[in-house]
Parts: structure tokens; C-alpha cells; sequence
């Protein structure tokens, strides 16, 4: 008897596990075929011959090629670890630099392992509307978590004449997908190279 309930509690494992791959199979294909064709060219039975599922499977773990976006971008989220990030920025609670400093680790690791993605958003989002607004959340999301940490700091910590909102659009406008995609792919530089010049540069330029 212990056995067979041990076999039915690994069975419900191993379906989890199965689950949880073709989910993730299903991500890796349409982020294939979305970066390599295009979202506008690409369909829901594209997604599940390179996935190697049925579209009926595909329906049934995102719902639709809109659910599948939705998908990527909070994948591209995820695979730059925002819980890293949430654990150093508490950790330098009372240290602005640092704070400054996690956050461009976060940028770094999101526009390394999902930039193409963030690209594709943007780039496919000019006529897509839904795409657009996809990439205006993960914007917003951004904005948001760099105006929380700018909002506690002290009063004089910020450089004179810079508010929160003017300290997130400079923020913003050094820490961009062009700004790293242009160093990185252009002039050579190496993405610990950039991390290190944004941590030096956002000190710099926002602290007083």
C-alpha cells in the first residue's frame, strides 16, 4: 500500500514536471520564431510544429498568440532574477550607490538574456497594438521600482535640482536596451564593461 502511494505521488510529479516543460518548450519556440520571423508573421500552429506539440496544447497552456507574448516578456522579467535584485536592494537599504549599483546588475542581466525579446516588443509593438502595450508594462514596471527606491531615499541625496521623477528619466535614459545594445554589439564592449560604467555613471549623475 505505501508503495502504490508512493508511485501515485511521484506520477503527480512527474505529470507537474512534464507540464512545466512543454510550457516552457512552448516559451523557447515562439521566442524562436518571434525574433527569427516576426510576431506578425508567425501563428499559433507555427508555435507548436517547432515546439513539437499539438495546438490544441498550445491553446490550452497560454490561451493565444497574445497570451504567448504576455509569456515571454514576464519570462525576459524573470531570467534577469528581480529577486536578486529585491534581496540587494534591501541588504543596501542605507547605502544609494549600492541600491544604484543593484539595479544596474538587473538591467545588465535583462538586456543580456532577454534583450532580443525586449526588442521585439518595441519593434513589432509600432503596428501591434497589444504588443505595445506589453511594452509599455514592463516600461511602467521599471519606472515604478526605481521611483520607490528614489522615493526613500534621504532629502539631499539626489542631486541638487533633480526630483524623483527627473532622477527616473535620467535613470532611464542611461540604462536603455539602445544605450547597451550599442556597446555591446557596436563598439565591443563586454556587459560586465557596461554594468560597471552605469553604476559609475548613475552615482555620478544622480547622487549629490
Amino acid at each position: 500500500m505505501d508503495a502504490e502511494v508512493g508511485r501515485r505521488r511521484y506520477d503527480s510529479l512527474r505529470r507537474t514536471t512534464q507540464a512545466l516543460e512543454t510550457r516552457a518548450e512552448i516559451a523557447r519556440a515562439a521566442r524562436r520564431l518571434f525574433v527569427d520571423q516576426g510576431w506578425a508573421a508567425t501563428t499559433v500552429r507555427d508555435v507548436a510544429r517547432e515546439a513539437g506539440v499539438s495546438v490544441p496544447t498550445v491553446y490550452a497552456v497560454y490561451g493565444n498568440k497574445g497570451g504567448l507574448t504576455r509569456a515571454l516578456a514576464d519570462a525576459a522579467d524573470l531570467s534577469a532574477d528581480p529577486s536578486q535584485q529585491l534581496a540587494e536592494l534591501e541588504a543596501a537599504e542605507r547605502d544609494p550607490a549600492r541600491q544604484l549599483a543593484a539595479m544596474a546588475g538587473f538591467d545588465r542581466r535583462l538586456y543580456e538574456r532577454a534583450g532580443d525579446v525586449i526588442t521585439l516588443l518595441r519593434e513589432a509593438g509600432r503596428t501591434e497594438p497589444e504588443l505595445a502595450e506589453v511594452y509599455r508594462d514592463g516600461r511602467r514596471r521599471a519606472d515604478e521600482t526605481r521611483t520607490a527606491v528614489f522615493s526613500s531615499w534621504p532629502a539631499g541625496v539626489l542631486r541638487e535640482g533633480l526630483d524623483v521623477a527627473a532622477a527616473v528619466d535620467v535613470y532611464a535614459g542611461l540604462c536603455s536596451i539602445d544605450v547597451y545594445t550599442t556597446l555591446t554589439a557596436e563598439r565591443g564592449w563586454s556587459p560586465d564593461r557596461v554594468e560597471r560604467w552605469w553604476r559609475e555613471a548613475l552615482a555620478r549623475e544622480l547622487l549629490s
